[in-house]
This record gives structure tokens, C-alpha cells and sequence, in this order.
């Protein structure tokens, strides 16, 4: 494997060595936050920050135009402040004039430079650009096609990007790390290799990596941003580990050879948790724990478009049977019993908690009502399921638990169930080309907006083309996200999307399983590590206590 290097030699062999021996190298009074990407990293270039493994280095290298808070509100980074027109189709960003490139051999006398108007015209061009092939382009989807037009450079610090038609979601798009403002030095001295040879203006510079062993990231001293005066970030260094099993990285968090942990992996959950979701009592004297919503709703699909012969030869087609299939499972018992209660039982809409400007509480989904299940059976004319042909629901591996429990409680109803194993590539790609009926899907947000998940339903995004799979259509539902996507007041927006949502409870497409849950592990001398429901991770207020 090669090991990629910036000119801090020294300093990496240090950082090799406290990956062995920690406490030897703390000592010194640095401090190296250390986590495993067990998914491995495959690019460290924004363009490429398609996965949560990627997109979690990126955000310790690069910045973009704006951030997102906790609370996911856009608040400015390299943009100090912006407009937008009134007609929502030109936005003018001020940029900051302190901001630098980190320092890198791709400039003069090896220095650095600031980051100006025309590099995020660059960057964005670039992103554009079909011959790099970024899985990005579709974020700049909505400016405008003459490539003179879409990004204008005023001066070293105006930027206007105009788009082609309103997009109230727009802002929150740029602070995805696909619109990272990347130095066009660095890209034409290493073109593809840019992955490994990262140069932006994050909290961290770049140290070395060595491809399923080692990423090591060091402070940028440089760095713009501070709190009350305090300049960020305050560690010393992130070194990023690629042990694939999950139960082994377990056990090195467990000894302190981790500093933190995302998710719960079947491998080790009921040592962690109790059956209530709880952190075990003998874990609390070491371990933190952080739970909050996940913008990620977990659900069974519904092709419902009777031009396809999966719907059209299946009792699905009949809102009646979505319906009672919807009342006849015990999601709260789910819960508990399969998933130690990491996530929130699917009972709302289709919106998961945590997305703003939307009230989870005001929209009333389906409990479990095993009579009334039964009452929509016997009204659709199956009483006691009699004459209703088996349906097939497909999933992978990872989802068998959870189908086999709701096969079973529907069967107490008078449903025939039958459970087909697949792949998930081969899965992902049947549902895309509308060979199955019936599957279990999961959407985790790109961006802090509900159109994100109203744009499954929306007619004109029929799969394979979009995203919606189960070709649901109406056309009250299609005038009202077209209403929204032109409304550039929230809370107007927010009571929209509940309505949207209040007709997908309605017409059933879909059967909401639950919404998901960020759990974060740290240990105890850790602190400063936020949560928020995108799991994206940021540590430059992140603060470590090294042992005496």
C-alpha cells in the first residue's frame, strides 16, 4: 500500500507511533482524537463525498459557503453573510477575507494564499464538469445552464450563483461537503490524485494516509474560526484507524484505544445497551452516551402502479390492504424487542423527527390496531384473509428480524407473508427497475429539508429516472410540492409538507417501520462532541483530557 505524506514527517511518525502507544505520546501534552472507519475511505476529495465515511474526512478538511448547526440551520463559514433575491433566483454571498488554502507545495515558495469569489466558481464548475464524474453534480442541479451565468465572481469577495428557478432548500444543499471550495493549484498538479493529496482550508490539515491502515489529519494553526475568542480547532491531531470488524474496534473503544464509536452494531449491543436502550450501569463510569433523531425513515415499499406486472397482479394495488397491513404490526414492540429501542417507532409520517420546520406531533400515522386490521380485510372482501392471494416482501439479510415480526403478526390477522432474501445491490437495483412489489427501503436525508422525502411521491420522479419507487401519484399531492418548492417563507413551507405527508398516510404507498436514532459512544475525557441528525461529524470544539 503507499502511504501519502504532507511535509510533517516527523510529527506523522509520532502520531504512527501513539496509534500503538497512546498514553506514551499524550503524555507530551497532545492531544489525537482517534476513531475507525471500519467502511474504509476512498477518497478524500469533496467531489467525492458520497458515503458517511468520506464525507466525515472531508468535513475535517474543507468548508464550504455555509454550515449547518446542530440544530441544522444554515449559518455562514466561508460566506460571513449572503442575500437572497426576492424573486428566490440569484443568491449573493460576502465571502471573508481572513480564510487561507493550507499550506501546500502547489504554491509558490510553498506557501498558502486566500480563498476568493472565483475559486468557488472553480470548485463548482468543476463539480459540473461530466468528464470528473462527480456524484455530487445533481446538488448544482438547479443553477442556471449557460456555465457564464451560473457562477459570477464580482470581486475577490462577491459571489452570485443564480438559479433557474426558485429553491427554497438551496441553501442547505451548498452545506453539503460536495460544495467545498478546493484550490485549482492542487487540481491541476495532481488531477485524480487529488484524493490523495487533499489541499482546502478545514480546521485540519492533511497528514498522511495509508490506505486501509492510517489517516492521520493535524491542526491547521491557521484557521479561521474561534469561540469567545478561542481560535479552532483545540486537538492536536484525528488519527482514523480501518479496522473492518466492527466487534474488534468495539474492544479496542472498550480499552481506550478509541475515543468514540457511531451506531450500535448487532455484534456488541446488548453488552452496551439494556433492552430499553439504555447504557449498561457497569459502562457509565467510562462511556457517554448521545441519542437523538436521525433524519433516516426506515419502511416497506409499495409499487403501486398497475402498468407494472409486480402491482398489477397483487392485492397491494388495493388502498384497503395497504391500509390494514399498516394497523396490523406492533411497531412500539418492535422497538423494544428487536432494536433495543435505537430509533422512534414509525407511528407518524413518513417525515422522520428531527427535520425542521415540521411538527412530527401534528401528523397522526398508524398504530397497531389489530381489529381494525381486520375490519379493512374484511371491507376489501378477505375476511379472515380468506381468498387473498401470498404476498412476497423482499429485503436483504440485515432486515430479516424485523420482516419475520411483522410476517408473523399479520398472520395472526390472516395475511400470507412470504419473505424473500436479497442482496442488496441486486435488491436496490430490482426496486429501481419496479421488479418488485413489495420491499423494505430506507431514506436518510442529503439535506435538512422535507422535500428531500416528499420528492419520493412526486409524479414526475418515477423511477428509474427518480426517486420515487413506488409510483405513487396524485395530483393534489404533486400541486402542493410544487407550491412548496416555490415558497420561500418555512413555517408556510413546514405546514405543506405536513399536509403532503397527511396524504401519504392516507393512500398508504408506504408502511413506516420507524425513524432512526444517531448514538454516540465517547469516552469520558472527551468533550465538545456535538450531535446532530444528519450524524455528520465535526470536531473542531471537540476537547480531550489527557490521563495524568
Amino acid at each position: 500500500m503507499k502511504i501519502y505524506r504532507s511535509n510533517h514527517f516527523i510529527l506523522f511518525a509520532l502520531l504512527l507511533l501513539a496509534s500503538c502507544k497512546p498514553k506514551l505520546f499524550e503524555n507530551d501534552g497532545r492531544t489525537v482524537f482517534k476513531y475507525n472507519e471500519s467502511a474504509g475511505i476512498t477518497s478524500l476529495d469533496p467531489a467525492f463525498a458520497r458515503n458517511q465515511a468520506n464525507i466525515w474526512a472531508v468535513n475535517q478538511l474543507f468548508n464550504g459557503l455555509v454550515q449547518l448547526d446542530d440544530n441544522l440551520k444554515v449559518k455562514p463559514c466561508i460566506a460571513k453573510s449572503w442575500e437572497i433575491s426576492p424573486d428566490g433566483l440569484s443568491y449573493t454571498f460576502h465571502l471573508r477575507n481572513d480564510v487561507f488554502f493550507h499550506q501546500s507545495e502547489v504554491f509558490a515558495e510553498k506557501k498558502s494564499r486566500k480563498v476568493v469569489a472565483k475559486d468557488f466558481v472553480y470548485s463548482f464548475n468543476r463539480i459540473l464538469d461530466e468528464k470528473l464524474a462527480s456524484p455530487g453534480a445533481w446538488v448544482l442541479a438547479q443553477v442556471k445552464k449557460e456555465k457564464l451565468k451560473s457562477f459570477e465572481a464580482l470581486n475577490d469577495s462577491t459571489l452570485i450563483i443564480n438559479l433557474e428557478a426558485p429553491f427554497p432548500p438551496f441553501l442547505g444543499l451548498l452545506c453539503m461537503q460536495y460544495c467545498s471550495v478546493v484550490p485549482y493549484e492542487a487540481i491541476d498538479k495532481y488531477g485524480v490524485d487529488f484524493r490523495q493529496h487533499p489541499v482546502g482550508t478545514g480546521p485540519f490539515t492533511f497528514g498522511m494516509w495509508k490506505e486501509g491502515v492510517k489517516l492521520v489529519m493535524l491542526k491547521n494553526k491557521q484557521y479561521f474560526e474561534s469561540v469567545d475568542g478561542s481560535p479552532l480547532p483545540y486537538l492536536d491531531a484525528v488519527a482514523v484507524s480501518f479496522i473492518v470488524d466492527k466487534q474488534s474496534a468495539f474492544l479496542e473503544f472498550i480499552k481506550g484505544n478509541l475515543d468514540f464509536i457511531s451506531g450500535i452494531d448487532a455484534s456488541y449491543k446488548d453488552e452496551l445497551l439494556t433492552n430499553e436502550g439504555m447504557l449498561r450501569s457497569k459502562y457509565s463510569s467510562s462511556i457517554n452516551l448521545t441519542k437523538q433523531p436521525y433524519l433516516n425513515t426506515e419502511y416497506l415499499g409499495i409499487l403501486i402502479d398497475t402498468n407494472y406486472k409486480a402491482a398489477a397482479e397483487s392485492p397491494l394495488r388495493h388502498k384497503l390492504i395497504r391500509q390494514a397491513i399498516n394497523y396490523g404490526f406492533d411497531r412500539v414492540k418492535m422497538m423494544r424487542y428487536l432494536r433495543n429501542n435505537i430509533g422512534i417507532a414509525g407511528t407518524a409520517g413518513f417525515i422522520p423527527a428531527g427535520m425542521p420546520w415540521v411538527d412530527q406531533m401534528q401528523i397522526k400515522g398508524y398504530n397497531f390496531d389489530p381489529l381494525k386490521s381486520a375490519q379493512l380485510l374484511t371491507k376489501a372482501g378477505f375476511t379472515n384473509g380468506k381468498g387473498l392471494p401470498p404476498i412476497t416482501l423482499t429485503t436483504n439479510a440485515s432486515y430479516l428480524d424485523l420482516c419475520k415480526f411483522i410476517q408473523s403478526q399479520l398472520g395472526e390477522i390472516g395475511f400470507d407473508v412470504r419473505i424473500d432474501v436479497t442482496p442488496p445491490a441486486t435488491l436496490r437495483e430490482m426496486i429501481a427497475q419496479s421488479k418488485v412489489n413489495f420491499f423494505r427501503g430506507s431514506w436518510i436525508a442529503d439535506y435538512p429539508d422535507a422535500e428531500n422525502y416528499l420528492s419520493l411521491f412526486y409524479s414526475p420522479n418515477f423511477s428509474p429516472s427518480g426517486p420515487n419507487y413506488t409510483h405513487f401519484s396524485s395530483a393534489l399531492f404533486d400541486q402542493l410540492y410544487n407550491e412548496c418548492i416555490r415558497e420561500s417563507n418555512d413555517s408556510i413551507r413546514g405546514q405543506k409538507y405536513m399536509q403532503m405527508d397527511r396524504i401519504l398516510i392516507e393512500e398508504a404507498p408506504v408502511v413506516v417501520l420507524y425513524y432512526d436514532e444517531v448514538l454516540r459512544f465517547s469516552r469520558k475525557n472527551i468533550s465538545g462532541l456535538s450531535s446532530n441528525p444528519l450524524n455528520l461529524l465535526n470536531l473542531k470544539q471537540v476537547k480531550k483530557q489527557n490521563d495524568n
